[in-house]
């Protein structure tokens, strides 16, 4: 980042500063203090791996809330005084808090030294998702077995055998394959699934086996660069023991754990997911019926229309069946985009006919409906508009 700005008036005695530097040496000087600043990194990250030895010595949570706000405060006010930006200097170093608390996950500073390895057989392990189950339980120190369509361990046989047996199967088969392996599940062994919809999974899983059953439902796709700070629901159905083992296992990888009943999850999700991606379906199609060229669009980009189309974009890069699942399988799913279609066409015709006065009714119930929130979105959006700039 150059911080040289040429066209100031020099407001230095020294005869070096006064002569003027040229720009390669400038350049050269800040490569070398960025230089400096990374082996300084590299010295903290030493450290963190002593704070994750004795927080697994001694059983302490890897994130401290406390501690976090007090660095945040404290850099914020030494930045201020040295003349920087503190919420630049916040933004950065809330990306080094969070590159810690991964690293301490990755060294297991919430994992007991004294953990019974468990064997984990991943029911579509070759998966997108699958792969990801995997990855988290191995990086807890338990064996994985992998088993889907085209390996060699048939799927019957590693639900036989293992301890855990997760169910990482697309949603339109989830139930018949619990249904089909739930018998082979041992009643010691503990059985879970991963979908978006939990009523129905959960309701098969418990039907099928006498061994412990926990629902759960990521709230993260596979293509996350880490599964540390990201959220994961519990649905509980059988087994307190394994309740207790599953939520130390995901928080000692970093995931926030929520509990719900099957019921509530199934109706949040038909607006977290329901209604987002049909919102995203309707935006994409438009766009496409419309054909005008993107790059024709970026030219005239505000930064909300560009966080708009990237989140398009990235719903229409993944697979069909996988969105097509989430919307058609929710069991709230008609009332949701019913009532996106009646107000999408309450709008048009308020915009078709130019009333103002109805525009603003509705803008204003909206606005009341959504309350102090706004500022909330203000600032967040505000700090994810700046970081998207900063990419362009």
């Amino acid at each position: 980042m150059e911080s040289a700005e040429p066209n100031q008036p020099a407001m230095s005695d020294d005869p070096e500063i006064l002569a003027g530097r040229s720009l390669p040496l400038l350049r050269a000087m800040i490569d070398t203090i960025d230089h400096e600043v990374l082996h300084l990194l590299s010295r903290r990250n030493g450290l963190i791996a002593e704070v994750a030895a004795f927080k697994r010595a001694n059983n302490v949570p890897i994130r401290d809330y406390v501690r976090e706000r007090e660095i945040i405060l404290d850099r914020r006010e030494r930045a201020a005084n040295l003349g920087l930006s503190p919420d630049a200097i916040e933004s950065m170093y809330r990306l080094v808090l969070w590159a810690s608390r991964d690293r301490q996950a990755a060294l297991k500073a919430e994992v007991p030294k004294d953990i019974e390895p468990k064997s984990v057989a991943i029911i579509g392990g070759q998966g997108a998702m699958g792969s990801l189950m995997r990855r988290l339980f191995v990086d807890l120190g338990h064996p994985v077995l992998i088993a889907d369509v085209d390996t060699p361990l048939s799927c019957q046989e590693a639900a036989s055998i293992a301890d855990v047996v997760v169910i990482s199967v697309p949603i339109d088969v989830t139930v018949q394959v619990i249904k089909e392996l739930g018998p082979f599940v041992r009643d010691e062994s503990l059985m879970i699934d991963i979908t978006s919809i939990k009523d129905e999974p959960m309701k098969a899983m418990l039907a099928s086996t006498k061994a412990s059953v926990i629902g759960t439902h990521p709230l993260f796709g596979p293509s996350v660069h880490t599964v540390q700070g990201q959220r994961i629901v519990l649905t509980p159905g059988r087994g307190d023991k394994w309740l207790v083992w599953l939520k130390q296992m995901l928080r000692a990888r970093g995931l926030e754990v929520m509990e719900s009943t099957p019921e509530n999850h199934d109706s949040a999700m038909a607006v977290v997911q329901v209604l987002t991606h049909f919102s995203t379906e309707v935006m994409g199609q438009t766009l496409a019926q419309l054909n005008i060229p993107i790059e024709e669009t970026l030219q005239f980009t505000s930064p909300v229309y560009l966080m708009e189309l990237l989140m398009t974009a990235r719903h229409f890069a993944q697979s069909p069946n996988l969105y097509a699942s989430i919307q058609m399988s929710n069991p709230v799913r008609e009332e949701i985009t019913q009532t996106f279609t009646e107000v999408a066409e309450k709008l048009s015709r308020v915009v078709s006919n130019k009333d103002q006065k109805a525009f603003v009714d509705m803008f204003q119930k909206a606005q009341s409906y959504f309350g102090p929130f706004t500022d909330r979105a203000i600032e967040q959006s505000s700090f994810l508009i700046d970081r998207l700039v900063e990419r362009a």
